[in-house]
């Protein structure tokens, strides 16, 4: 919880509009918004530049989302080298059903590994608009956020000494075991559920086994395929939560995903070196609201969707422009409406993806079940996807972001 401010030997702590806390995809694009309107702020991250531009992660960003970077001038990089994507690809009984998806909106996903977007954002920051950011930050803390005169204090890692920073207004995009999430007060309401599975995210050093999305629904379990570059390729296989990443060696992982991705009427996957194996417990959860006196939650200190339908860069993204956005009219216009408004506009497209999220998990999972019943509604509604023009457009608008877009 947010505690009052400590006494430091400085008289005259400093003083800036705006703290951000968290460096990831919300806190860098908060950020730039602010220094592209000349409102000078801080951003304070606890790890190094490095880690945070190698962290893997994300890497589906929905065009609107796409949009909305170029009109505050921070998509040029990934307007020149993301891959747009068109269909995606389902695979079960044995076959495979192309989704074309921008036939029926329209829209793209575009494939950009969150790693490149966030090295764009600490480039277009602190390189080019002079802002100023601290890496490799110790114990940050909260405080006085039911004050006009919040405060956040943290630690050196050169020097070992003790800072206190006066702002306007806190942007808490640190993640769930953040700083800014400590400091909630008990009135504040998370909401959470859990799928009771998990998913073992792999990276391999393999091109992608073609040019698009891949989900397969087995009845031993989801696996999924995500091209991440020419050489790379993101997989999903479905596990028990808690399992041992440790227990799926090179081989095992690579009958599972051939066998769970397999068509008769598609080539075999194209294996190759694994770069990287953890386990995934599929869970969302959802603070509300996100504001709690000057502290605006942004990104996963606020909300996680499972990666499930490749929404949570997305979010995070959504976030931090009605934020930056309504942050530059009230320092600058003083223009309250932004800010009063932005807990109940960034919840509309949490919510409207959460219960998406839960919808495909069904999709992806209910065949793996060992219930007949629930494999064969499961069907069902896969087979719907391609036989009916109402459900083929509803999917595609849900799936592209553009049924939240509102």
């Amino acid at each position: 919880m947010t505690s009052p401010s400590p006494h430091f030997n400085s008289p005259s702590p400093r003083r800036v509009p705006v703290v951000v806390v968290g460096a990831g995809p919300a806190g860098l694009t908060v950020g730039n918004i602010l220094r592209a309107a000349g409102v000078d702020c801080l951003v304070l991250e606890a790890e190094s530049r490095e880690f945070i531009e190698r962290r893997p992660r994300a890497g589906v960003i929905e065009e609107w989302a796409v949009r909305g970077l170029a009109q505050r001038g921070l998509g040029g990089p990934l307007l020149e080298r993301a891959e747009r994507h068109s269909e995606c690809e389902f695979r079960f009984d044995g076959q495979g059903y192309r989704f074309r998806y921008t036939e029926l909106t329209g829209l793209h996903h575009w494939v950009y590994p969150q790693p490149l977007l966030v090295t764009d954002l600490v480039r277009e920051y602190a390189d080019v608009r002079g802002g100023e950011i601290r890496f490799g930050v110790r114990d940050v803390r909260l405080h006085d956020l039911d004050s006009d005169r919040p405060a956040v204090s943290y630690t050196d890692p050169d020097s070992g000494e003790r800072h206190l920073v006066r702002c306007d207004f806190v942007a808490g995009c640190d993640g769930a075991r953040g700083a800014s999430r400590a400091a909630l007060p008990p009135r504040a309401r998370i909401s959470r559920h859990d799928y009771g599975i998990g998913w073992l995210a792999l990276l391999a050093e393999a091109p992608p086994s073609c040019d698009r999305v891949l989900f397969g629904m087995h009845p031993d379990g989801f696996a999924g395929h995500m091209p991440r570059g020419p050489e790379l390729t993101r997989y999903y296989l479905q596990c028990p939560p808690g399992d041992d990443p440790d227990a799926w060696s090179h081989d095992r992982v690579w009958s599972a995903l051939q066998r769970r991705l397999g068509a008769a009427d598609r080539p075999p996957l194209t294996e190759g070196r694994l770069l990287e194996k953890r386990v995934l417990d599929m869970h969302n959860y959802v603070v509300e609201p996100m504001v709690f006196g000057r502290l605006f939650l942004a990104g996963d200190a606020a909300h996680l969707v499972a990666p499930i339908a490749a929404k949570g860069m997305n979010l995070a993204l959504n976030d931090a422009f009605l934020l930056g956005d309504a942050l530059v009219g009230q320092l600058t216009k003083d223009d309250a409406a932004g800010l009063d408004g932005y807990s109940r506009e960034c919840l509309r497209r949490v919510w409207d993806y959460e219960e998406f999220s839960e919808w495909l998990s069904e999709i992806y999972h209910g065949i793996s079940h060992g219930d007949s019943y629930r494999a064969g509604t499961t069907l069902a509604r896969l087979r719907r996807l391609f036989t009916s023009p109402t459900a083929s457009a509803a999917f595609a608008e849900q799936y592209l972001g553009a049924a939240g877009a509102f």
